[in-house]
């Protein structure tokens, strides 16, 4: 049996249909969101669906106890916007810790979502070896994420195996529900689609033209292969990136987009709203070594290819769905 967070939400849907490609199917999914109010599971099959709030008298049972291999913990609120830091602090941190406890306490394996907004403006790299407790986080989503991190490593009682993966740019099918946090890449394609130009931020760091920022963009069929890749191998324990591990510009993002409604590159330059402006990062790249320093694989979507497989095989489809 095998439990994921996050369900209802674009990574743990995604991952739910990975696991039923590979014909699993005794799956608990979990989500603070429910099936009435959104449904992305509707193509996927399960056992049963619990709210969070829920999935903790479930847990309780001396059978689940005993039936239960993994939990993969995707549930989170991912807005970087967020200024409630009680509702981040419960929510990421809190319900984290408690899942890593039952995890340490009956001996299953856990994954769980980090981020790489803990790696803040990048100061210090994107390197999953560095020290999180020397990371600056730009937002108090990211502080909420790091504190996890800081958290898990110190433990001294630990599941069977854990992972904490620090998730870059990541995009594709089923993120569509995340409204201001879905990607550029979904958010590029209809406006594009609808006016057939696209706005980006100007640059106001003289090391970049505009356009030139550089982003760490991951398909999400790398991610889900990735964590059934971790629940096959079981490599060393602790905190590993997520992402491509090279940096694209957002003009080679816009490119295949354009190609891909038969459209010629249309850019509309806009400035960097005041507000985020302290904020914005012009680079990230995964540092990817300690990923395959265990043995893992290397990303197999890039970004053409990713592009060319998200607008062809879904959102240009009347069924857009994994």
């Amino acid at each position: 049996m095998i439990i994921v967070t996050g369900a209802n939400g674009f990574i743990g849907s995604a991952f739910i249909w990975e696991l039923n490609q590979k014909g699993f199917t005794d799956i608990i999914a979990v989500d603070s969101v429910g099936l009435e109010t959104r449904n992305v599971l509707a193509k996927r099959q399960y056992a049963k669906f619990f709210l969070a709030s829920e999935l903790w008298s479930f847990l309780d049972q001396p059978e689940i106890q005993k039936k239960v291999s993994w939990v993969i913990h995707m549930g989170a609120c991912s807005s970087t916007t967020e200024k409630n830091w009680d509702f981040l602090y419960a929510n990421n941190f809190e319900y984290s810790q408690r899942l890593f406890n039952w995890c340490a306490q009956y001996q299953k394996s856990l994954i769980y979502a980090s981020s790489a907004a803990t790696y803040g403006a990048g100061e210090n790299g994107f390197d999953d070896t560095f020290d999180s407790e020397k990371l600056k986080p730009l937002n108090l989503y990211g502080d909420s994420k790091v504190l996890m991190d800081r958290w898990a490593v110190k433990q001294s009682a630990t599941p069977e195996n854990w992972y904490g993966l620090k998730f870059f740019n990541v995009f594709g099918p089923n993120e569509y529900e995340k409204g201001s946090m879905a990607s550029v890449a979904f958010k590029a394609f209809h406006q594009i689609k609808n006016t057939k130009s696209l706005g980006l931020f100007k640059s106001s760091n003289p090391i970049y033209k505009d356009g030139e920022q550089l982003r760490d963009f991951v398909y999400v069929k790398d991610i889900t292969r990735w964590m059934m890749e971790l629940m096959d191998k079981k490599p060393h324990s602790g905190i590993y990136n997520m992402g491509y591990g090279t940096a694209r510009s957002w003009l080679d993002l816009a490119k295949p987009l354009f190609k891909s409604v038969d459209l010629p590159v249309q850019i509309n330059w806009l400035e960097i709203p005041d507000d985020i402006k302290n904020q914005y990062q012009y680079f990230t790249q995964a540092n990817m070594n300690k990923w395959h320093s265990a043995g893992m694989s290397p990303a197999q979507w890039p970004l053409e290819k990713a592009i060319e497989d998200y607008v062809g095989n879904y959102l240009s489809q009347k069924d857009t769905w994994l």
